[in-house]
């Protein structure tokens, strides 16, 4: 099963590297190999977060992930968009953007980062916002009690995530984004813009995908009950939605929704990857390699059915998103480094895990002890 989840990863890096090797050397292929592991080393935390989404869809859009869905993060997200980014802030086509790219790579990578403020705040709420509602929200599982449990009676409030997003989007932009690095001058406006804009698409795109899903759970259940009376009473297994996953106009959404946030991700990797390389063909196949692994290791995820195993993976992946929204609305004015934005992640991600593999331990021993007590208990009747 490991070979089959990531065969497809292994034989992109084969290619992308000997194609790098040949392209452009020694050198060229050291830098694709290190933007492949910085994306991944970013992104490990995204990986949890789709599997925790792609799971409720059936298998034909989990193929659609794979298939349509790489290939706009590879070329969509990692080529694409920092050109487009270009023609929008220098006012030029993206034919002159891409000639810009290839000629003065300086003078294109300039204008990459320069408007890092207006990516880093629409990718900053939009992942602060999917933090929010689920520390809000209240689940059976807790991993930071003291913290979880006092939010989810907050979260209540109608919405509460919205009015706290707002509240961050406002602070950061009458503080931060006062005065940008790398010379930019005051971006207010910009970053409250770009802000809103981020906390919109999350609405729309998250509240469409709720609600479709929402729709085919009752329709799942209606089919459920009539099921039932027809079997006089008995549920039949296997039945309901969760079973053969999300289709049609919900898993559609939910595609739409995984594609935005995968989108979110990327931004600083996309912006980090200008201090290794201004190359946009060695970054857009460094971090492509990158991206092929996070998706095979969203289906691995999936298919052994790890976050059911390990309960509180969700919870430090949630946790570093939230860590990862603060940094991004941080690096509008102080640069972070990207070697630190993706220890944070592994670190909440590795004591989730952690935490997770004492629980079920903690549990199998509880169930070996009553066991033990039955036994005893049968005996002594004897």
């Amino acid at each position: 099963m490991l070979l089959r989840t990531f065969g497809w990863s292994l034989g992109v890096t084969a290619v992308g590297l000997a194609l790098a090797g040949f392209l452009w050397g020694a050198e060229g292929l050291a830098l694709v190999a290190i933007l492949s592991v910085l994306e991944i080393s970013l992104s490990f935390d995204n990986a949890v977060i789709n599997a925790g989404i792609l799971r409720k869809m059936n298998a034909f859009w989990q193929r659609i992930f794979l298939t349509i869905g790489i290939l706009i993060a590879v070329f969509g997200m990692r080529l694409v968009f920092p050109i487009i980014i270009v023609s929008i802030t220098a006012k030029i086509s993206p034919i002159d953007a891409i000639d810009l790219a290839i000629n003065n790579k300086d003078q294109y990578e300039h204008l990459v980062t320069s408007a890092h403020p207006a990516i880093a705040a629409f990718g900053g709420m939009f992942l602060l916002m999917i933090f929010l509602d689920f520390i809000f929200e209240s689940r059976e599982h807790t991993w930071l009690s003291w913290l979880e449990r006092p939010l989810s009676k907050l979260g209540k409030l109608d919405m509460l995530s919205v009015v706290v997003a707002l509240v961050v989007l406002l602070v950061t932009a009458t503080t931060v984004a006062t005065a940008v690095a790398h010379g930019g001058g005051d971006k207010t406006s910009t970053v409250l813009l770009a802000g809103v804009g981020g906390l919109i698409t999350y609405l729309v795109v998250g509240g469409i995908s709720s609600y479709f899903e929402d729709r085919l759970d009752e329709e799942a259940d209606e089919a459920d009950e009539e099921l039932e009376e027809v079997a006089g009473g008995g549920k039949p297994s296997g039945s309901g939605s969760s079973a053969v996953g999300l289709a049609g106009k919900a898993a559609f959404f939910l595609f739409l929704y995984l594609e935005v946030i995968d989108a979110s991700f990327s931004f600083d990797g996309v912006i980090g990857a200008f201090a290794i390389s201004n190359d946009i063909f060695i970054i857009a196949l460094g971090l492509g390699i990158g991206a092929m692994y996070i998706r095979s290791l969203t289906v691995y995820l999936v298919r052994k059915g790890t976050l059911d195993d390990y309960v509180y993976l969700e919870h430090g992946a949630h946790y570093a998103i939230g860590a990862l929204a603060v940094i991004l609305l941080v690096t509008i004015k102080y640069e972070i480094n990207e070697v630190i934005t993706g220890l944070v992640g592994v670190v909440l991600i590795g004591a989730s895990y952690w935490s997770s593999v004492v629980r079920n331990r903690r549990l199998g021993e509880s169930s070996e002890q009553r066991d033990d007590n039955d036994k005893t208990e049968v005996t002594s009747g004897v």
